[in-house]
């Protein structure tokens, strides 16, 4: 059993910075941008609705106000889009966060980026050294594809890094602008739910190893697990006009079949078990995704209140939403010295990644 004593190895999470662009969209004002569209095409247009009410979002932040994004036709335009919002994100959030802990830019050892609505080489963490002007021996992990696993493999990637190195501080920073990726030409029921269920949002997690004089949950183990053969549930394939979301119906079926035997076999080797952890740090995947980690975590609803919450409020951010739950939960007041605390989050691959915390 892991002790919070002073000489405990485990990293911290000393604070979370979460930024929305300034452009909201009710999702009523969303369907009718998408009826005004696709009836051109006699898509069935009641069908839209209920799929788009079925994701239980009540509305979305976006990068741009809606009419700018009609002239977004070619990838490269919603790329240069992407690169410009998510710079100014970026900053935004990155700012907020070492505010939040104390710090300045200056600070920072090692910047993780994760992303998957868009690329960028100089990557953006590289883009922001040069606005926030970091160290000139500032350390960069740029990684993209995770997707919405990212947030949660980012502060685990991150954890391991201050392991080995104690006195450092370490930035994991999550900007994805889902609505930049929409492909107005993809009538499937699979870009039609995405279309309703995502949205833009970025968020920045500061670690600092064992050594930082610092409060915050520790970081006190983590499991990364991969699920054979199954590439075709989730993901993009990378077509002339941009990424075009793959997004199987699978994905509540595999949650019931894996979760609770992950979670299970993770807590044991840390000598507890699920009746132990008092805070449940979930991706905000979808309604469908939530019932079933509820259902196979045997957890009573309110236990995956802020998720419900987040995904209602916000959509669903990708990398970013399992971070905004994180920032709520440590912001609440409710953990106690000592709590035990799990975030989890699964992406393409397919995929999973479970944190520990202990306040």
């Amino acid at each position: 059993m892991h002790s919070a004593s002073s000489l405990d190895p485990s990293p911290l999470v000393r604070a979370v910075g979460r930024a929305l662009p300034p452009h909201y969209a009710s999702q009523e004002q969303l369907i009718g941008a998408f009826r005004e569209l696709w009836s051109k095409k006699h898509f069935n247009l009641e069908r839209l609705e209920d799929l788009h009410r079925a994701v239980n979002v009540s509305g979305r932040f976006l990068s741009l106000p809606i009419d700018e994004y009609h002239p977004l036709v070619s990838f490269q335009q919603r790329n240069d889009a992407w690169i410009h919002a998510a710079v100014e994100l970026g900053e935004k959030v990155v700012r907020q966060a070492l505010d939040k802990a104390g710090l300045t830019p200056r600070d920072v050892d090692h910047v993780f980026f994760v992303t998957v609505t868009g690329l960028a080489v100089p990557s953006i963490e590289a883009r922001l050294a040069n606005r926030l002007r970091f160290r000139e021996d500032l350390r960069r992990t740029p990684l993209f594809g995770l997707g919405c696993v990212a947030g949660a493999a980012g502060v685990a990637r991150a954890v391991d890094y201050l392991r080995a190195w104690p006195r450092h501080t370490a930035l994991v920073l999550s900007v994805e602008l889902c609505s930049l990726t929409l492909q107005r030409e993809d009538l499937s029921i699979p870009n039609i739910i995405a279309s309703g269920l995502f949205g833009d949002g970025a968020a920045c997690v500061v670690l600092q190893g064992a050594e930082a004089k610092a409060q915050g949950p520790r970081v006190v183990a983590s499991r990364a697990v991969f699920y054979p053969d199954t590439e075709r549930i989730m993901g993009w394939d990378i077509v002339d006009t941009g990424f075009k979301v793959v997004l199987s119906a699978k994905v509540p079926q595999l949650v019931r079949e894996n979760v609770r035997a992950n979670v299970d076999t993770f807590l044991a080797e840390q000598g507890l078990k699920r009746t132990d952890i008092r805070h449940w740090v979930a991706h905000t995947g979808g309604p469908k995704v939530l019932e079933a980690f509820a259902e196979s975590l045997e957890l009573p609803r309110e236990a995956l209140a802020r998720s419900w919450a987040s995904l209602r409020e916000v959509g669903n951010l990708s990398s970013a939403s399992v971070l905004f739950v994180l920032g709520e939960t440590m912001e609440s007041q409710e953990p106690r010295p000592g709590d035990w605390g799990i975030m989890m989050a699964m992406g393409p691959g397919f995929c999973a990644e479970l944190v520990l915390l202990r306040w």
